[in-house]
């Protein structure tokens, strides 16, 4: 890792030429070939299915998209929509709409004997169906904002005119991009305020811009070769986004460190790379382990996410690896800003430290571990509550906002034909009585409607709609009606297909196979931990704290898009069922983030563990040496996560408000609260790993020390430390004192500043006498020598206000 970091420093024009041709050149390449994503929803040996391979080889799709123009009088009057008034303005719209490029057919309630069927009783309501030549995500956004503007330009008082439909929902959207520059403009701010530099600041944000829009090119291109869902680029940008900027924030915050202790730029970048860049390594990797967890589940739709996702963060790894560290060399020490560039030039270089708020916790924690935790364990709780209610199904035009066209005809075609009309089932007939099975369909409770298509290929297709609405649990209980009861009874071969079945099936299946994906990737997690930090309670205490983490978020996600809590102020809709396909997604982006804050925190605790063995110590520095980084990447990604919200895509709302409620959990009450309580109520147990299991298992280096600490001459036995506290004569802790451990010859081995509890740690290279100092403002120095054996010494030093010191 080292090596690749001071190569890709030293040729950093070369490197940034490499990806400035690599993000055009995939990116021509991409919008070139344009996109040709899939919306297949289809299960493997689901009834649904089943359905729609035998409407696939009897119906062939000769055409494409179908969408509706709907359209109401007022009836104040005895208005209908067969009136002449009505027909006048209406029927030119159709005629239009008809002979533009692109659409195929227009099938009005005016004309053909059918026709009748397209008006409601009362005749007040009427609609067409309107047939593209292509699919809907090939329909231009121009020709469907034309249709649109034709059809309601026909309006006037008294006379509603709305559309629905796939294509139609196309010129609703916002502009492309939209969320994703809301969420990088969001994350700038916070990186300008936490580093005080704009160079800083601009630096995650290029390298996260340059993985996401290579990534985002690069699935365009795949989705030609496999079957790549529509929702799958908006997941990639969701994750891509979040972890690019995040990687580079903490490899650049290390660097800053470095440079400020003194370290010459490019062996700080390069000291940067071989710590926090090995962390980013592995958490990129277990993040995409979750990401191929989705593959456990069997869904033929989840291989394309699983793709743009994993594509978008392997990409954010090579980005942060290889880029960054070009764009550091560039920068030299301008990445620090300006007024610490000027302290650094007028007071030299200063120890690493934790200090403020983040110690100032720590030590709080320390001290009451049960205080904090239970509160925090009992919000925890009461926010996963509404998990226990939660339904799987799916959204549809019947969810978007209430002021659009889409929603506007989806109420309208409800109003005039019964809730039922906006998912209806389509039971394909392949053998048997069909007009029997129709007949019994038609005597069915929760059957409003029922038409037969003439057959094809020996295939007859029946067009059921219930009394009920495609989200209703009243329509799913016939769908199992018919598959369980008037089917069979009926003696035919036929199958239930339709887009509700399609997410009813979806449902289901999710519900049966989640709990073995939630097993296999808390497993693989439980096993990775355990290896890299050789202890058996801390990957159990990880495992533990993602299950309340999933379970809180979804109680989140439930309460908001379930019950409809802040729907419409949050401007997402109306609320409805959780998208069937959601929670495999989002379990695995949230295990796979959770890993890496669980990673950043613990490889910190566990560094200060192997050192001093002193458990209390490990958690509390730990926690406060990197609450403060994991805390400001959680709130990068809480912006980036739910500006998504702005996607247009009620999948995309439901993913960022999901992920950004689980961030922010995570970072601000588990990691921070619970997690650091926890290991200190364990105490030692925290570390507990068999000794037969320590010798199988494989070593594998998360963040190895930073920085190595010079040897004594003549001296070639382990490293080790002295650690203690820094009081005052009342036992005050004495917060920024300097401690030096120096060699019996006088050199400098160690110097760190002591903590804000008093507590300070200084490393020593072997065992031997060695002289330690501290000094202090307002205090007198001290000095004494130390024995150090093979393990780490625990001495405490008080400092006393104007004595001097004997050995001084």
């Amino acid at each position: 890792m080292a090596a690749l970091a001071r190569w890709c420093y030293r040729h950093r024009l070369v490197v940034l030429l490499l990806w400035v041709g690599t993000v055009f050149g995939v990116g021509f390449a991409g919008s070139a070939a344009g996109t040709d994503y899939a919306n297949t929803f289809s299960l493997p040996n689901t009834d649904s299915t089943r359905a729609y391979d035998l409407m696939e080889k009897a119906f062939p799709q000769s055409s494409g998209d179908t969408d509706t123009l709907v359209w109401k009088v007022d009836g104040e009057d005895g208005a209908s929509v067969r009136d002449a008034s009505v027909r006048s303005r209406i029927e030119p719209a159709l005629k239009e709409i008809g002979a533009m490029k692109g659409v195929g057919e227009v099938t009005s309630p005016y004309t053909g004997a059918g026709g009748a069927a397209q008006i409601s009783e009362n005749g007040r309501i009427a609609y067409a169906q309107v047939t593209f030549v292509e699919q809907a995500n090939a329909v231009s956004k121009e020709l469907a904002e034309d249709i649109v503007d034709t059809a309601q330009a026909a309006e006037r008082d008294g006379l509603q005119v709305e559309l629905g439909g796939q294509a139609i929902t196309r010129t609703q959207e916002p502009p492309t991009g939209t969320a994703e520059m809301v969420g990088i403009v969001a994350a700038a701010i916070v990186l300008f305020l936490a580093f005080g530099s704009l160079f800083a600041m601009l630096v995650p944000l290029v390298v996260a811009v340059a993985a996401l829009g290579t990534g985002l090119m690069a699935t365009s291109l795949l989705s030609h070769v496999t079957d790549v869902p529509e929702v799958a680029p908006l997941l990639g940008s969701l994750i891509g986004l979040g972890v690019g900027i995040d990687y580079a924030l903490f490899i650049v915050t290390r660097h800053r460190k470095g440079i400020l202790r003194g370290v010459k730029p490019e062996e700080s970048a390069v000291t940067a790379l071989n710590t926090s860049g090995r962390a980013v390594l592995f958490a990129g990797g277990t993040v995409c382990i979750a990401l191929a967890g989705m593959l456990v589940m069997n869904m033929r739709f989840l291989d394309g996410v699983v793709i743009a996702t994993s594509l978008t963060v392997l990409l954010s790894v090579l980005a942060a690896t290889t880029l960054l560290p070009a764009l550091l060399g560039f920068l030299g020490t301008r990445v620090l800003s300006r007024r610490q560039r000027r302290r650094l030039a007028a007071t030299g270089p200063e120890p690493e430290h934790a200090s403020g708020l983040a110690a100032r916790w720590s030590s709080y924690v320390q001290r009451r571990p049960r205080s904090v935790a239970l509160p925090a364990l009992l919000v925890m709780l009461v926010l996963a509550l509404p998990v226990l209610s939660i339904r799987l199904g799916a959204t549809d035009q019947g969810n978007h906002q209430e002021s659009t066209t889409t929603r506007q005809a989806y109420d309208l075609l409800a109003e005039g034909f019964g809730p039922g009309f906006n998912g209806p089932l389509q039971v394909v007939v392949s053998e048997g009585d069909a007009q029997g099975l129709v007949s019994r369909i038609e005597s069915t409770e929760g059957v409003a409607r029922v038409a037969a298509v003439p057959p094809a290929n020996g295939v007859t297709l029946i067009q059921v709609v219930p009394t009920t609405s495609p989200q209703s649990e009243k329509t799913d209980q016939l769908i199992d009606r018919l598959r369980d009861d008037v089917i069979p009874a009926s003696g035919t071969e036929a199958h239930v297909g339709g887009v509700t079945a399609v997410f009813k099936d979806f449902a289901s299946v999710t519900g049966e196979r989640l709990p073995y994906f939630i097993a296999a990737i808390i497993s693989l997690g439980f096993l990775l931990l355990l290896v890299a930090f050789r202890s058996l309670v801390v990957p159990l205490t990880a495992a533990l704290m993602n299950l309340i983490a999933a379970a809180a978020s979804f109680g989140v996600l439930v309460a908001i898009f379930q019950w409809g809590w802040g729907t419409e102020l949050l401007g997402i809709g109306k609320e409805g069922p959780i998208t069937a396909f959601l929670p495999v997604i989002m379990l695995s982006l949230l295990f796979g983030l959770s890993m890496d804050y669980q990673v950043f925190l613990v490889s910190r605790m566990h560094e200060e563990w192997v050192h001093t063995r002193d458990n209390a110590r490990a958690v509390r520095v730990g926690l406060a040496e990197t609450s403060r980084v994991i805390n400001c990447a959680a709130l990068i990604m809480i912006c980036v996560f739910s500006a998504f919200v702005l996607s247009g895509d009620m999948e995309g709302a439901m993913a960022g408000i999901g992920l950004a409620a689980a961030v922010a959990l995570d970072a601000f009450i588990l990691r921070t609260v619970l997690v650091p309580a926890a290991m200190h109520l364990l105490g030692t147990s925290n570390w507990w790993l068999p000794e037969g299991l320590e010798k199988r298992l494989p070593h594998l280096a998360v963040e190895p020390k930073e920085e190595a600490v010079a040897s004594v001459a003549g001296s070639d036995g382990p490293a080790s430390a002295v650690h203690g506290f820094v009081r005052d004569r009342d036992g005050e802790p004495v917060a920024g004192a300097a401690v030096s451990l120096l060699s019996n010859g006088g050199r400098q081995l160690d110097r760190v500043l002591s903590l804000a509890d008093g507590s300070y740690i200084v490393s020593v290279p072997a065992p031997g006498m060695y002289l330690l100092a501290a000094t202090a403002a307002s205090y007198a120095s001290r000095a004494g020598h130390v024995v150090v054996g093979d393990g780490p010494l625990v001495y405490d030093v008080e400092l006393a206000e104007g004595e001097v010191d004997a050995v001084n």
